[in-house]
């Protein structure tokens, strides 16, 4: 008889807690450690459980996710932490296996995992192999924008779009974090290797799930002049062995009239690539769940390579 991994989820009711617990159905190798409803904000119940687990899963706030940290004290503990608070930190894993086989590796060796934000989710696929392959200079000012699904900004944003009367304005699409001070921008920095933190505009629109991010660039300020073709086949030899990144045929969206819907990944667990534009500007775009490859599942992802089983085991990659 195998043994099964205990899993905690500190923070289940959450959007990403829940989506955690659902994909650990009909799994026979976890074991879920519950906590009562009314003792989930309970330290002492908390503490118990999380130095019970062989893994925890933080889907909590940022301050949240450092208090929880703090209180294991059973060494073997390793932990899954969904929140912003630990992506820039050091002595944690940053839980993206598809970036190099270095990152693969400290995930399936680490104690500490930090799962990537949604937005950096999308850029980082992008920026990072360019970056990486010579191809975008270290300096260039990077701007990207994204269209996101209500149910990656939480439980009280859901409520308000998902309401019986509510404000007109939730009708439109609605650009926020104008500030350019989004908590993503850190790791979409530090991560890639980006000299300046990118210009970003993130844009919260009327539908559940689904994020759509695109990165605009002049060919003539890369480290070598290069056409929309060319950087598709870089993208594709860089992921060629990767199930959960689908660079997508060149000239894929002419498919759908020229267009790209932001919710066309919802409830499916990889990230797609598009290579757009002319030999002067070429648009990268990415395309993905924000509660998949976005949150819950990279969260799985990692997982998964922890245990030492497939990677995309109780994830959804049939298209």
């Amino acid at each position: 008889m195998s043994i099964k991994t205990k899993i905690f989820i500190d923070g289940s009711e959450g959007t990403t807690g829940l989506r955690i617990y659902e994909r650990f159905e009909g799994r026979d190798d976890i074991e879920l450690l519950h906590i009562d409803s009314e003792r989930r904000k309970d330290v002492e119940e908390r503490r118990r459980l999380i130095n019970q687990s062989d893994i925890t899963f933080l889907c909590l706030p940022d301050d949240a996710a450092r208090e929880s940290v703090s209180l294991v004290e059973n060494e073997n503990v390793k932990i899954i932490d969904t929140s912003t608070a630990h992506r820039t930190q050091d002595g944690w894993a940053y839980g993206f296996p598809e970036l190099s086989k270095i990152h693969r590796q400290k995930i399936k060796g680490g104690n500490r995992i930090a799962v990537p934000g949604c937005y950096a989710t999308g850029f980082i696929t992008i920026i990072y192999p360019l970056i990486a392959g010579g191809i975008l200079p270290a300096d260039y000012p990077v701007s990207a924008f994204a269209l996101s699904g209500y149910s990656g900004a939480g439980k009280k944003t859901i409520a308000v779009y998902e309401a019986k009367e509510r404000d007109a304005e939730l009708d439109a699409p609605r650009e926020y974090a104008l500030t350019q001070n989004h908590k993503h921008l850190k790791e979409m920095q530090k991560i890639t290797g980006l000299e300046k933190a990118p210009l970003f505009s993130p844009i919260i629109c009327d539908y559940y799930s689904g994020m759509l991010l695109t990165t605009p660039f002049y060919t003539e300020l890369l480290s070598k002049k290069q056409t929309p073709e060319e950087i598709h086949a870089f993208l594709c030899a860089y992921y060629s062995e990767e199930k959960f990144v689908k660079v997508m045929p060149f000239g894929k969206e002419e498919d759908y009239n020229g267009f790209l819907a932001g919710n066309a990944c919802s409830g499916w667990d990889g990230i797609e690539i598009y290579v757009t534009g002319n030999e002067d500007r070429v648009l990268i775009s990415t395309r993905f769940d924000n509660l998949g490859k976005g949150a819950s599942g990279a969260a799985i992802q990692c997982l998964n390579i922890m245990l030492g089983c497939e990677e995309d085991k109780g994830l959804n990659l049939a298209r």
